[in-house]
C-alpha cells in the first residue's frame, strides 16, 4: 500500500485539517490453489476497533494456503479516525437505499460491487457491540436486546449455491469460539434478526444493512460481534477464534504467525505501527512514539509518498505537521523538514557492537553497547540526540546510549533515534538505532493487558 497526501479539506475535531488519501483498501489474499473466496469486511463503523484490527491481523499475519480471503479492513476510514459510529450517518444503514448525494454513496457503491463480484463466495462482517447477547434475560447487560458476543444471521438458511445452511454454519463458530473462553461470561451464541420474515424496528433497520445485502446478491453472510464491554486487543482475539472456524467450514486452510491468545493479538498489532517515506529513505518505527516528532526530513516541492506498515495507519496533515493515526488513536505527529533529497546513496557502512556491516537506509539495527557510522569525505552523519562543541559531522563517533539525549528519542523509553547521513546540504536517508534490547515496544494499554492476562495465568487457554 503506498499512499500519495492528496490536500484536502476535512473537519477533525476543534480544528480544520488536511488529509491524505482516505479511501478503503481491498487486500486479495489468494493462495494459488483452488477454493472458495471469503470476503471480510471492517470499520464500517468506526468506534469499533476490536472487528476492524482483526481484519487488519489477516492481511499483516495470516498466509491463505487453499482458495482466497478478500480483506477490506478499512471501509470507513474517516469514521474509523475521528472513533465514530459515523461521521455521515450510519454506513451499515445505507445499503438499501442511498442519496447519491450522500457523502458516502461512492464508497457504497464501491464495497457493493466488491459484494457482488462473481469470485466472492461468502461475507464476513466484522462489528463490536455492547453488552453480551442472550437468548434469555440474564442481566441488562446479558440478554436479547444486547449485540456483543454473537453471530448474526439474518435468516436460517439462503437460496445460495454453497454455504445457505446458515444457522449450522453461525452455529459451529459459536461452538469453536466457546471451546476457548477467558470467562464464561464472553460466550458467543447465534443471533437469528429474521429481518425478511419480520416486521418490528429491529428487522427494518436490519434490511438496510451490508449483511442482507449480501444475501440478496446470493452470498451467505454472517455479522460478527465483539463486546465493547472488553478491551479491544480481547475482542480482536475473539473475532479471529470465530473467523477461523468459518474458514475451517468453508475449506479454506491458512496460517498465522502467532499463538492466538488476547496478549498474543495485543502484541501483533503493535507489531505494525510503523511507516516509511519515499522508497524507504526515512523509516518510523511508531510503536510507543513520543507525542511529537521534530524535523523529519520529507522531500521538497513534493507530494508526500509513505508506504504504511498496517492498513489501519494513515496520515492526517493539520497546519504544518502531520498527525499519525493508527487506527482510533493519534500515535504522533510529525514536524517535517522539507529539504532537497540525494539519490547518490542507499545504504551506509556502520560498526555495531564492534561488528561492521553495511546497513541500507530504512532498517532499524539493533545495538547493546554502541554504534558508529564510517567516515566519508563525501557525506556527513547527523544523529538526531547527540552533540558536541565543533563537531558537524558525526561519522566515525562511536556511541552508546548513555551519551544520547533521551528527549530526542523515537520512543518514550528513550531507546530508538534517527541516524541521518547527508551529501551537502541533501538528505540521503536514515536508520533507527535501537537499544530496545529483545524487549518488544508495547502501548501502555496493551502491555497493561498483558501483565493483567499473566497476572490472571489467562495467556495459556490449555484447550
Amino acid at each position: 500500500m503506498r499512499f500519495i497526501l492528496a490536500l484536502l479539506l476535512l473537519l477533525l475535531p476543534a480544528a480544520t485539517a488536511l488529509c491524505g488519501n482516505l479511501d478503503f483498501t481491498l487486500h486479495k489474499l489468494d493462495s494459488g490453489r483452488p477454493g472458495p473466496t471469503i470476503l471480510v469486511i471492517g470499520g464500517i463503523q468506526g468506534d469499533e476497533p476490536g472487528g476492524f484490527s482483526a481484519a487488519a491481523l489477516l492481511v499483516s499475519h495470516y498466509k491463505i494456503k487453499s482458495g482466497s480471503v478478500w480483506v477490506v479492513p478499512n471501509l470507513n476510514f474517516l469514521s474509523i479516525i475521528r472513533c465514530s459510529r459515523g461521521v455521515y450517518g450510519d454506513m451499515n444503514r445505507k445499503f438499501a437505499e442511498l442519496d447519491p448525494k450522500d457523502p458516502e454513496y461512492e464508497a457504497v457503491q464501491k464495497i457493493k460491487a466488491i459484494i457482488r463480484d462473481e469470485q466472492v463466495t461468502a461475507v464476513l462482517h466484522l462489528h463490536d457491540g455492547w453488552g453480551y447477547y442472550s437468548p434469555t434475560f440474564v442481566t441488562e447487560w446479558q440478554c436479547p436486546l444486547r449485540w456483543g458476543q454473537s453471530v448474526i444471521i439474518d435468516q436460517e438458511s439462503a437460496e445460495t449455491t454453497r454455504f445457505g445452511n446458515l444457522q449450522e454454519l453461525a452455529a459451529r463458530a459459536v461452538s469453536a469460539a466457546n471451546d476457548h473462553l477467558y470467562e464464561p461470561l464472553h460466550a458467543y451464541h447465534v443471533k437469528n434478526t429474521h429481518t425478511k420474515t419480520l416486521d418490528d424496528e429491529t428487522a427494518k433497520e436490519m434490511s438496510k444493512t451490508l449483511t442482507y445485502f449480501a444475501i440478496g446478491q446470493g452470498k451467505p453472510a454472517f455479522g460478527i460481534e465483539g463486546s465493547k464491554n472488553l478491551p479491544p486487543a480481547m475482542r480482536s482475539y475473539y473475532h479471529l477464534r470465530v473467523i477461523e472456524s468459518f474458514l475451517k467450514s468453508f475449506g479454506v486452510e491458512y496460517e498465522r504467525t502467532f499463538e492466538l491468545g488476547a496478549p498474543q493479538v495485543a502484541e501483533a498489532l503493535q507489531s505494525n505501527v510503523a511507516v516509511s517515506f519515499f522508497d524507504n529513505k526515512v523509516y518510523l518505527d511508531l510503536r510507543n512514539a513520543r507525542e511529537r516528532l521534530r524535523y523529519i526530513p520529507l522531500k521538497k516541492d513534493s507530494a508526500v509518498e509513505y508506504q504504511p506498515a498496517s492498513p489501519l495507519l494513515a496520515l492526517v496533515s493539520s497546519d504544518k505537521s502531520l498527525k499519525v493515526y493508527f487506527g482510533n488513536t493519534n500515535v504522533t505527529e510529525l514536524d517535517p523538514q522539507f529539504m532537497e533529497f540525494d539519490s547518490s546513496l542507499a545504504s551506509v557502512p556502520m560498526e555495531i557492537d564492534g561488528v561492521r556491516r553495511e546497513v541500507p537506509f530504512g532498517k532499524v539495527v539493533d545495538v547493546r553497547k554502541g554504534f558508529s557510522v564510517a567516515p566519508s569525505g563525501e557525506y556527513r552523519v547527523n544523529v538526531i540526540g547527540f552533540s558536541k562543541p565543533g563537531l558537524t559531522d558525526e561519522a566515525g563517533v562511536t556511541l552508546t546510549k548513555a551519551e544520547l539525549k533521551k528527549e530526542f528519542s523515537v520512543d518514550k523509553a528513550g531507546t530508538v533515534y534517527r541516524v541521518e547521513v547527508y551529501k551537502g546540504e541533501k538528505f540521503c536517508g536514515m536508520i533507527l538505532a535501537s537499544f530496545a534490547g529483545d524487549a518488544p515496544r508495547m502501548a501502555k494499554s496493551d502491555d497493561a493487558l498483558l501483565r493483567k492476562l499473566k497476572k490472571n495465568g489467562e495467556i495459556n487457554l490449555g484447550r
